[in-house]
């Protein structure tokens, strides 16, 4: 095939009163030529008034403070998989997808078919939770870079829809967002055509690795993703990764000692007001309105990530304490603090986890059940599960 025409126009932002953030282009032969938006590298110039300084120091605090409890846990485990999971659930749900935590935990436990949702969402959302384990384990040997962008994609898109847009690697055709069923020429925003596409990677992985000394690393990260999704990489799955790349450059930097804090909920919450801001940086040069936004999140999340570690922590302690000096106590209470890694259990599982025969696992599960620490979860006579409801609440709230 032939390459695509492509011709160049400075955006005119001078007459409409905005900054200069990227170029029109113009793709595409003839009829089906198509306008298409190529961002500047990064970093752009950022006003900081004082509501943004003020954002941007609430958002510290708020953050430091997540770091602090987070320090102060002893086993990480008890926060790290309930909040993996959240933002899964929502990160996907911004996407479409209809799965919720209660499904996903359903599907490591074996109980697939108590989920009504569709077996491909819930497969999409522990897609996410694998992409973003492996991301974190991978950071220790890999920086942040292009491979490892395509690396997250893979598993992120392996055996659910959109499988067929090139898993793992970067676009060499067009994409465009609007409405469901839209075309390319109605779209409301088409990214960079693919023979613009590396080289706006190629300066986008220079500036994840490179200092910035105008622009604090909150400000970075606000800069980064808002950037990653104007290039829009993959033809699917580019709002997820852009959200993953939020909490792995959280705790590569150092930011965070434990992934606690993801902004999917903020956006999800606001989701029309999450598409207009990232839209408003390539249509008004709109970074600063874009940053105070991302900063919000962090600060809102920070915040919410905080209070609801510690009612985790509260409900473990409270638990602990039902069954500290009763008989088998040791092994009951190492089955309590499996539950805030997985809230749904089953007896053989129960049984993996203690290291115990079947009549002993079903005798701990048991007592959990008479304390009201688990409650049966579906209809099985055979195969039966029991749900922590309470650390669900505390998650899905």
């Amino acid at each position: 095939m032939a390459p695509l025409a492509v011709s160049e126009q400075q955006l005119d932002l001078d007459l409409a009163g905005h900054r200069e953030v990227g170029r029109r282009i113009r793709a595409g032969r003839g009829e089906g030529g198509y306008g298409a938006f190529v961002p500047h590298p990064l970093p752009p110039t950022v006003a900081y008034d004082g509501r943004l300084m003020s954002l941007l120091s609430d958002a510290d605090r708020a953050l430091g403070e997540l770091n602090g409890l987070g320090r102060m846990v002893p086993n990480p485990d008890l926060l790290i998989g309930p909040f993996v999971h959240r933002e899964a659930v929502l990160s996907s749900k911004i996407e479409g997808t209809q799965a919720t935590i209660t499904d996903v935990y359903a599907l490591e436990a074996g109980q697939v078919g108590l989920s009504p949702r569709r077996p491909s969402d819930v497969r999409e959302v522990a897609n996410y939770i694998d992409s973003l384990r492996y991301g974190l384990d991978r950071l220790e040997t890999l920086p942040v870079s292009l491979r490892l962008f395509r690396e997250l994609h893979a598993r992120l898109m392996a055996g659910v829809r959109g499988q067929g847009a090139t898993p793992g690697e970067f676009r060499t055709s067009q994409n465009w967002i609007g409405p469901p069923g839209c075309l390319l020429s109605d779209a409301t925003y088409v990214p960079s055509p693919p023979s613009e596409l590396m080289d706006c990677l190629g300066r986008f992985e220079l500036y994840c690795h490179q200092e910035d000394g105008a622009n604090p690393p909150l400000v970075r990260l606000g800069l980064i993703h808002g950037q990653f999704e104007m290039i829009h990489p993959f033809l699917d799955g580019n709002g997820r990764i852009g959200r993953l790349l939020i909490t792995l450059l959280l705790v590569h930097w150092g930011l965070l000692s434990l992934p606690l804090l993801y902004l999917s909920a903020f956006f999800e919450r606001r989701r029309p007001e999450y598409y207009d801001r990232l839209l408003g940086i390539s249509q008004r040069g709109a970074w600063e309105e874009w940053i105070a936004f991302f900063l919000e999140g962090v600060r809102t999340e920070s915040r919410d990530a905080a209070e609801r570690a510690k009612r985790l922590q509260d409900l473990q302690h409270r638990w602990r304490d039902l069954f500290t000096g009763v008989r088998g106590s040791a092994l009951t209470l190492r089955l309590v603090d499996a539950l805030f890694e997985g809230p749904i259990v089953t007896i053989p599982r129960a049984q993996e986890i203690l290291g115990v025969t079947y009549p002993s696992a079903k005798a701990h599960v048991d007592k959990l059940v008479s304390a009201r620490v688990l409650a049966p979860f579906g209809a099985r006579a055979y195969g039966r599960a029991f749900v922590a409801e309470e650390i669900l609440g505390i998650i899905d709230a």
